[in-house]
């Protein structure tokens, strides 16, 4: 074949797959619209998903919903992603959701977690180490369980609704992660008692001294409410845009790159985009693991576009 030919039938194979590949995805893919529910932990990973995003050529949104709300937008196409279905705790409580196909699992996006009920070292060691020691000590703990925002804290209310653990006349105090430290915080410095949520990953673990309450499987499941994070969708959002669906399929953390993105949030004040560029460029490993397959949204190689974004300073 002639050299001219040969060259122009390349170049025209290359231009045929770069145009196949920014077409693949359809024109509502161009911005990517997360829910934040003010979790420090999703508040990194939508930051982070954000940034390479960003770079890649995509616009993204973050909306502060509830979660029952974030539910309902996802099945009634007003947002598009979900960093944050925790897992066993929102499988009975959205479960018709995950079984109409209301949403869909893109990914399990974190594992080794957990969530359940905590309490300060020094009240464990006063006698609190499980669901079925709170009801004795009702009066230290002014039969109050500290939660999260509303939404999250189902299991905690149906547990009372039961009876369950003799706690049928206790109170769940509903507002945010950060309202519920800052009690955490007020009552630890005091020696008072309180009985809160507590998850890993999370700097609280670093900050307090905290043991986590056995037997409650019933309300968070076994091994301490032991959880994964999973990454869900607006139903038929894997076929509408495959590129951001790869890199979500793609987009796995682990405990270390959590506690510490958290840690710079919470106790260092960093925003939390600054903190997610800063743990990107100290693990370009996971950039690369994070960009296989993915391409910048016009279809050129999406790796080498993040990396001149994230990586160059």
């Amino acid at each position: 074949m002639n050299s001219r030919i040969l060259y122009a039938s390349v170049s025209l194979l290359l231009l045929t797959s770069a145009a196949a590949a920014s077409a693949a995805e359809a024109e509502s893919c161009a911005k990517v619209r997360l829910s934040d529910l003010g979790w420090t932990d999703l508040t990194l990973t939508n930051a982070t998903a954000s940034l390479i995003l960003k770079s890649l050529g995509y616009e993204t949104e973050q909306t502060l919903l509830g979660l029952n709300v974030t539910y309902e937008m996802l099945k009634t196409n007003q947002i598009d992603v979900f960093l944050g279905n925790w897992r066993p705790i929102q499988d009975e409580q959205f479960k018709s959701y995950f079984d109409k196909g209301e949403v869909e699992v893109i990914t399990t996006n974190l594992t080794g977690a957990k969530f359940t009920l905590a309490v300060p070292t020094y009240v464990a060691e006063a006698g609190v180490k499980s669901y079925d020691d709170l009801a004795k000590h009702a009066d230290k703990f002014a039969s109050t369980i500290y939660g999260i925002e509303a939404g999250s804290n189902q299991p905690l209310l149906d547990m009372i609704a039961a009876g369950r653990h003799g706690l049928k006349d206790w109170n769940v105090v509903e507002s945010s992660e950060t309202a519920m430290l800052t009690q955490v915080g007020k009552m630890t410095k005091s020696n008072d008692w309180i009985v809160f949520l507590g998850w890993e990953p999370h700097p609280m673990n670093l900050k307090y001294k905290l043991t986590y309450l056995s037997g409650g499987d019933a309300e968070y499941g076994p091994n301490f409410g032991g959880a994964t994070v999973r990454t869900i969708t607006r139903p038929g959002y894997a076929k509408e845009c495959p590129n951001v669906t790869k890199l979500l399929e793609n987009l796995k953390f682990d405990l270390d790159y959590e506690n510490l993105g958290m840690n710079a949030i919470m106790t260092d004040g960093e925003e939390a985009t600054a903190a997610a560029q800063k743990l990107i460029a100290t693990r370009p490993d996971l950039l690369k693991q994070w960009l296989e397959g993915v391409t910048t949204r016009d279809g050129a190689d999406g790796y080498e576009a993040a990396k001149a974004s994230l990586l160059s300073n």
